[in-house]
């Protein structure tokens, strides 16, 4: 806990960084009608909290360069393929029904509904990212280490091919209607959001052999505990397949996550 209050001054400043970011997005956001440009920032946030984080921070090591890499490669992946994937689309329908609800105040709803609260969340889930440096521990690489990038290599893999993989069918005109059931989604129908989660499980994991390091689990639990019950599997699934027949089978023989082989229909 010592660690962790030392620290403080650490999250503070970075916490100030994410809402100028995010604070920004939504003046643009404004000024294009968008507020889904929450989603295309979000990658983004995690990368500057580790490198403001990683300025904060007197460093006698090679290995501390570890968690501001693997989280610049994960954040730069994930800003470029949402921004690939909204190009010449219109506002994600979340914030289009927010926006009619709301009607002429929406404008500064969205500041705290959409975009100061991203920023909590995203202070909260990156706080593996920020102790991670600002906690001093061995300076050799370990297992710790070694078992971290490689929990976070899957995880970078499963997401990164997985969206490749569903972007390629979605663009496919003769797959209109159809199920996505191929390459790794047969085996999970969220093969992305099981890939997110093991990214940070992995940081997780290098972190833990930091004094108090096993506080950083808030990180992994939360985005995962999000993925399945808050804005992934679960809002997804509701949302957009419905009674859809075809994904009810898919329901029947395909693992909701964790990737397994299929099953048998019933």
């Amino acid at each position: 806990m010592e660690n962790i209050l030392n620290a403080a001054p650490i999250f503070v400043i970075n916490i100030c960084a994410i809402m100028a970011l995010m604070l920004a997005g939504w003046i643009i956001s404004l000024a294009v009608k968008n507020a889904a440009l929450a989603d295309r920032i979000w990658g983004l946030g995690f990368v500057l909290v580790a490198w403001v984080t990683f300025i904060q921070v007197e460093y006698d090591a090679a290995k501390t360069i570890i968690i501001p890499a693997l989280t610049t490669l994960w954040g730069l992946r994930l800003f470029i393929h949402i921004s690939w994937r909204s190009r010449g689309k219109g506002e994600d329908p979340r914030y289009g029904a927010m926006r009619k609800k709301h009607g002429d105040s929406f404008w500064i709803i969205s500041l705290f509904k959409v975009f100061i609260v991203q920023g909590l969340f995203m202070w909260t889930i990156s706080f593996v990212v920020q102790y991670g440096q600002a906690a001093r521990y061995d300076a050799a690489i370990n297992a710790f280490d070694i078992a971290g990038m490689l929990i976070w290599a899957v995880g970078l893999f499963f997401e990164s091919v997985a969206d490749w993989q569903l972007a390629r069918f979605i663009l496919n005109p003769e797959n209109r209607g159809k199920i996505m059931n191929r390459g790794l989604w047969k085996y999970s129908r969220h093969p992305n959001y099981f890939g997110e989660s093991c990214i940070w499980w992995g940081m997780f994991i290098i972190v833990l052999q930091a004094p108090g390091g096993i506080a950083t689990i808030i990180s992994p639990l939360l985005i995962t505990y999000t993925l399945l019950r808050v804005s992934g599997v679960t809002l997804m699934e509701r949302t957009i397949f419905g009674d859809n027949p075809d994904y009810k089978k898919y329901v029947e023989t395909t693992s909701s996550f964790i990737p397994w082989f299929p099953g048998k229909p019933g």
